[in-house]
């Protein structure tokens, strides 16, 4: 047994007949798609608050700031949130973040929704539902065999879109049934899922536990090659992603005068084929290896972007270069945690997700930022979408070189001592 980790019995039974790894897979991916769905209420509601004026006269800035801070808060608590799901377990650190997630919900519901300040401060604890994404990426793993991880991560992974159920209901409840109706729902569903998930949650057998401490893992987790390149990856393809998810209502509305509730809908048919093609990314993943489907989902999202910077009308060939975007850059955060699955050691893989999560996530909080500052000096979106052309361009690049040889240096045999033989 090495002195960093212990292993717990691999034969010990699966806590009950009914603790199978697809039991276990689908809880997680409940959680994973509740809490996803409170880390996205505020961003259906940007746009509406800038036209109603409740809040004051909200600039562009303004209404990205707010729908980007729970963005930054969800991300950088991954990393430690990962870390400490390879300490405790899935079966604690769910419950955990549900509960907690509960009281930023309610706190916006009944405190904050006539200032904008409040708004921010809710907005930043959040950002605590973000961190569900690193406790069920180390849980999962941890239950199926390395030849299914991929596709068993990319299930998990389609919780996020736990968004487009945002998408589809905060306006419509927020303005038909009442303001508090949609975080009411939400806390009350994330409370019953914290129950729920203590109840029927199992760590895995076998699965190993960290001895020493945080901070020494976080430092050895970060000095694997695997996790900057992963980390860079998953920046573009899952940073993406968000910075679509949450930014898309806003653009739609300025650029193509859709409606609030038209802009909403129109994001959720995008977060609907990213979702459905994360599972399918790491499947392919599994089969193909990730790098192809990496390259190949980075090179959709280079002339997707290229396409999208034109503003072409939405009744043609701009709505096919975002769906297209949008199957991209799902199989893109599959295909990344398949990778991360297949490379990396069993007791490190919370570690490295939620560093490679923090980068995702950092990936999604920056562009919106940046197109918010940038539309309001030119009044264009065109800066903002080549930049992702070149960021997909410069992933796409370092997919066939580096990440590339981290593969078949991982997958390569070593050579046999002939005096050990």
């Amino acid at each position: 047994m090495s002195q960093d980790i212990r292993t717990r019995d691999a034969a010990a039974p699966a806590q009950g007949d009914l603790r199978s790894p697809w039991l276990m897979l689908g809880v997680a991916t409940l959680g994973f798609a509740l809490n996803f769905w409170a880390w996205a209420l505020l961003s259906p509601l940007g746009p509406l608050f800038r036209d109603d004026g409740r809040l004051g006269a909200l600039t562009e800035a303004d209404v990205s700031l707010m729908v980007a801070v729970p963005v930054i808060v969800g991300s950088l608590g991954r990393i430690v949130v990962g870390a400490l799901t390879d300490r405790y377990g899935g079966r604690v650190m769910f419950p955990l973040v549900s509960a907690a997630t509960v009281v930023p919900v309610l706190f916006l519901a009944f405190a904050a929704l006539d200032s904008y300040v409040l708004i921010l401060v809710g907005g930043f604890f959040l950002g605590i539902g973000g961190t569900a994404f690193a406790v069920g990426v180390p849980f999962v793993n941890a239950w199926f065999p390395p030849e299914r991880r991929g596709l068993a991560v990319g299930v998990f992974g389609a919780g996020m879109g736990g968004t487009a159920i945002s998408a589809l209901t905060t306006v419509k409840l927020f303005t038909g049934v009442g303001e508090t109706a949609p975080f009411v729902i939400t806390a009350i569903a994330l409370a019953l899922y914290a129950v729920l998930a203590w109840v029927l949650l199992r760590d895995a057998p076998g699965r190993t536990v960290p001895t020493t401490s945080l901070g020494r893992r976080l430092q050895a987790n970060a000095r694997l090659p695997l996790t900057w390149q992963a980390c860079l990856l998953y920046s573009v393809a899952f940073g993406g992603y968000v910075a679509f998810s949450v930014y898309l209502p806003a653009y739609l509305k300025t650029a193509h005068d859709l409606t609030a509730a038209d802009a909403a809908n129109r994001m959720a048919g995008f977060v609907v084929v990213a979702v459905l093609m994360r599972p399918v990314g790491g499947w392919l993943a599994d089969r193909m290896g990730a790098v192809p489907v990496l390259a190949g989902g980075f090179a959709v999202v280079v002339v997707g972007a290229a396409v999208s910077a034109g503003t072409p009308p939405l009744d043609g060939i701009g709505t096919v270069a975002f769906l297209a975007m949008a199957a991209a850059l799902g199989s893109g955060s599959g295909a990344t945690f398949a990778l991360i699955a297949q490379v990396a050691e069993p007791s490190r893989v919370g570690g490295v997700t939620g560093l490679v999560g923090a980068a995702g996530g950092l990936g999604g909080f920056v562009p919106p930022l940046l197109m918010g500052y940038v539309y309001g000096r030119t009044e264009s979106y065109a800066i903002g979408l080549w930049l992702l052309v070149a960021a997909a361009a410069g992933a796409l690049l370092l997919t066939l070189t580096v990440v590339r040889r981290t593969v078949e240096a991982h997958t390569t045999p070593s050579p046999v001592d002939p005096t050990h033989a």
